[in-house]
């Protein structure tokens, strides 16, 4: 069979694979056709210092098998960064369908049982107070992961399937951040447990939860039978996420939850709603109020628990909306509030994605840069043009929030070091606040699993470092706080 024909079969079978096992091996098999396999067995790149890692690779097998394991820290010192020479380049990962390099597979796994190896007693002859400072540090210069959900309207079954694929690889992170209908895919991962989970992800209780939210919303909207009502809204909140506070969720799974919303009115700033900013505050308003589409649905006042747990309101003098209006992917923030350098993106925001570019995070050539650089220009006039109308738009408040609102919606960043798309063909802007049929539902879910199958590889690569050492910084927090306070005895 001629390899172009081979090659097309295994796409056909990764675009209709029902499991990431069936992609895998079809992504596998046209990788060793199409002679990817053997780029990745090859060390050299020009995407990335090659040389470089292979040292450090050499360096650190050989501290380990000699037992030097003060030579071994000193060695890891210089080598637990994220994107460390180039390694994180988005390019290494485009060649072949399935991974990247193996030689940064072999890093990526030798510093991983280094790791594991100085916090066991194999590595006793060092003591445990400097161990701990060493993961202390390591885990703040590394970083960890988050996972973005972007604004999406009823395309938010999209982001369904990317948490669903990677929670079944193991490789949700607990940084999970969602506006609008991201929010409400993250705040359903964030109060679930993982046998929860489990039972929610079972393709029967999806295909259920699709039926009873269509009847539902077809009598609740009996006059517009196509569009999305705020009666629909709060009952599939109410539904799908319990009644807690953004500190209760974080207790009982132990994923950190942030929803961002934007004001309703003039002069007020966008917010972003956690544990740490806003630990009383009752999620299920929370999503209300990310969800509230400016003229579609109405505004929400917040609510939150008070100290013998009664529902009281929160900010009552205010109102709050979509948060992809003014902030879809809050990542400053996030930074600043985790220790958070890497993000995962999901981006199902028909307002930008025509502007995004599928392969996000690369140049593309020469082409590919000259045509970022013209969306960019492009951007910069238009944002120029609405500055100047700001002040005449004061005296017509309708055109002064929609000149506000562009500006916001144009200076945004839209994506993140790993970036999740749907087929741009898929997405029709004309169905972003209607009913999705139970069909439709079901392919948005498929294709979001499909399109974070092709970036598993990338995520478990680029954040199994950090990973390991929050698992590392976990076990071991009881013994570095007695540590800590035999120093200050």
């Amino acid at each position: 069979m001629p390899a172009l024909t081979r090659l097309t079969r295994y796409e056909q079978q990764m675009a209709q694979a029902s499991s990431f096992a069936e992609w895998r091996e079809a992504a596998l098999a046209h990788d060793r056709h199409s002679g990817a396999a053997g780029w990745q067995q090859r060390d050299a790149s020009a995407r990335y210092d090659f040389r470089s890692v292979r040292q450090r690779l050499n360096t650190l097998r050989k501290l380990r098998d000699e037992g030097d394991n003060a030579g071994l820290l000193y060695s890891l010192n210089e080598g637990v960064h994220g994107n460390l020479d180039g390694m994180g380049n988005s390019a290494l990962y485009r060649r072949a369908r399935f991974g990247a390099k193996q030689l940064i597979n072999d890093y990526v796994a030798e510093v991983i049982t280094a790791l594991e190896h100085l916090a066991s007693p194999a590595a006793d002859d060092l003591p445990w107070a400097v161990r701990h400072d060493f993961f202390e540090r390591a885990s703040a210069c590394f970083g960890r992961s988050a996972l973005m959900l972007s604004g999406s309207g009823s395309l938010f079954y999209f982001h369904v399937g990317v948490v669903k694929a990677l929670w079944e690889q193991g490789l949700l992170p607990t940084v999970m951040c969602g506006a609008s209908g991201g929010a409400l895919v993250a705040s359903l991962a964030g109060t679930h447990t993982d046998d929860e989970l489990g039972r929610i992800f079972e393709p029967g209780f999806l295909l259920a939860e699709v039926r009873r939210e269509t009847s539902l919303w077809q009598r609740v909207s009996a006059l517009r039978p196509s569009a999305i009502s705020s009666a629909g809204v709060r009952d599939m909140v109410e539904r799908l996420v319990p009644d807690l506070s953004f500190q209760e969720a974080q207790a009982r799974t132990g994923r950190r939850i942030n929803i961002s919303i934007a004001p309703a009115e003039r002069h007020q700033t966008s917010r972003l709603l956690n544990a740490i900013a806003s630990p009383s505050v009752c999620l299920r308003e929370a999503l209300l109020a990310t969800m509230a589409v400016p003229g579609i649905l109405p505004s929400v006042m917040l609510m939150a628990k008070g100290p013998h747990g009664e529902r009281l309101p929160y900010l009552e003098n205010r109102r709050w909306v979509d948060g992809s209006v003014s902030d879809d992917l809050p990542t400053k923030r996030i930074a600043r509030l985790y220790a958070v350098n890497h993000f995962v993106v999901s981006q199902t925001n028909p307002l930008v994605l025509p502007f995004l570019r599928a392969g996000g995070g690369g140049s593309g050539g020469a082409l590919g840069r000259y045509r970022k650089a013209l969306r960019r220009i492009t951007l910069e006039v238009v944002d120029a043009n609405l500055a100047a109308l700001e002040g005449p738009s004061q005296r017509h408040p309708t055109l002064e929030r929609w000149v506000t609102m562009t500006r916001s919606v144009i200076n945004q960043r839209y994506t993140g070091d790993i970036n999740i798309f749907p087929d741009y063909r898929l997405v029709d802007p004309r169905k972003l606040m209607r009913l999705r049929t139970e069909a439709e539902v079901l392919a948005l879910i498929r294709h979001g699993e499909r399109a974070t199958w092709q970036k598993v590889e990338m995520v478990r690569l680029q954040s199994a470092i950090g990973r390991t050492l929050d698992d590392i910084r976990a076990r071991h927090s009881g013994l570095g706080q007695a540590t800590a306070a035999a120093a200050l005895a």
